[in-house]
């Protein structure tokens, strides 16, 4: 009979979420592990976490209250911290995002300082941390952390980073490239420029990663690293929704100038990201793969009725672009912020 207290015990916040469902779903297939999830209670993560119940102790709570970390973070030998509020809620509401993203990682940074000195905390950042990379797309781990103006999700992440780093744990920091899974069309898609290179990786290779580095501790501790695709994940982001539109029957993606802003967001290529996957060999998809996963996705009837309203569901998509809204208003402080170039006209004319 094999001995339980030889079993590893492992703390996975953020379960229901993309990443952190499938971290999940590579880790409940490790017969020697001993799983604890903490997650916020919703009709959604209970639904998805309920096929687990026999496997995995669920505990559900608000990361930003201490005395539930304290309870949850006993005796445990890793933690993988995935929980976090992103955008576009996280721009919408950057209180909940503090809260949440800086207090809950420093909540759960004292609870397994206090109850689990010797874990092992394995954390997600974000490519969003280095900001705008458009001049300068390839990015490595030793760039400066400059988050876009406004951004408050990858502000709160050099927060997090900075509070792990200073800790008495032991640690590793995955800096995430464009993770690809459940993202719906939205008005957020307009704040990338359309020549952004942007590298994905899939949840499901995403998820692999945090779970095999459980086992790496030794070739990952008090290290930071990139984590995307490679090379065959490599795409811009005008092509990308091109792809996209095809895919749910939209057609093109053409929308009129300054539809997308120029400056101001994130992403752009891993240069140094195979480092990580020499140690865990965790890349198993690219981007054909995606959009085949996208594919299934869509009902063919779903795509027949998209197609035959695409000109409404586009025309309503622009509506909902902010830096289309800011040219077409002139506002000037908006506009700076989108575009490269401010018109010289309307500029003129505001100073009249």
């Amino acid at each position: 009979m094999e001995n339980q207290t030889s079993r590893k015990r492992i703390l996975l916040t953020g379960a229901s979420g993309t990443v952190g469902f499938e971290t999940l779903q590579h880790l409940v297939q490790h017969t020697d592990y001993e799983i604890t999830v903490f997650d916020v209670k919703t009709q959604k993560s209970v639904k998805k976490l309920a096929p687990f119940k026999s496997r995995v102790e669920i505990v559900y709570g608000d990361i930003s209250n201490k005395e539930q970390l304290l309870k949850v973070a006993q005796n445990k030998d890793v933690a993988i911290h995935l929980a976090a509020v992103i955008p576009p809620l996280a721009d919408i509401n950057p209180n909940l995002a503090y809260n949440v993203n800086v207090k809950g990682t420093e909540n759960l940074i004292y609870a397994l300082e206090k109850n689990s000195p010797e874990c092992y905390l394995i954390f997600s950042s974000s490519i969003s941390v280095y900001g705008d990379r458009i001049q300068n797309p390839e990015i490595i781990v030793s760039d400066v952390l400059q988050p876009s103006p406004g951004d408050q999700y990858g502000q709160t992440k050099v927060l997090c980073e900075s509070l792990i780093r200073q800790s008495k744990l032991s640690w590793s920091i995955f800096r995430l490239a464009a993770i690809m899974g459940n993202h719906k069309i939205s008005p957020l898609m307009f704040h990338m420029p359309l020549e952004t290179p942007i590298e994905i990786c899939t949840p499901k290779d995403t998820g692999r990663a945090f779970c095999k580095a459980i086992e790496h501790q030794e070739k990952l501790e008090k290290q930071i690293f990139n984590l995307g695709g490679g090379e065959d994940c490599v795409i811009s982001y005008k092509s990308f929704l091109d792809k996209m539109f095809a895919e749910f029957g939209l057609g093109k993606a053409d929308f009129p100038q300054k539809a997308f802003a120029e400056k101001n967001f994130h992403c752009g290529i891993l240069k140094d990201g195979d480092d990580l996957d020499n140690i865990l060999g965790f890349r198993q998809q690219n981007l054909k793969d995606y959009f085949q996963m996208v594919r299934h996705k869509i009902h063919p009837m779903q795509k027949k009725a998209t197609f035959l309203f695409r000109s409404i569901i586009k025309k309503w998509l622009l509506s909902k672009s902010d830096p289309y809204k800011a040219h077409k208003k002139g506002n000037l402080k908006e506009m700076n912020h989108f575009f490269t170039q401010s018109e010289d006209k309307k500029l003129e004319k505001a100073l009249l």
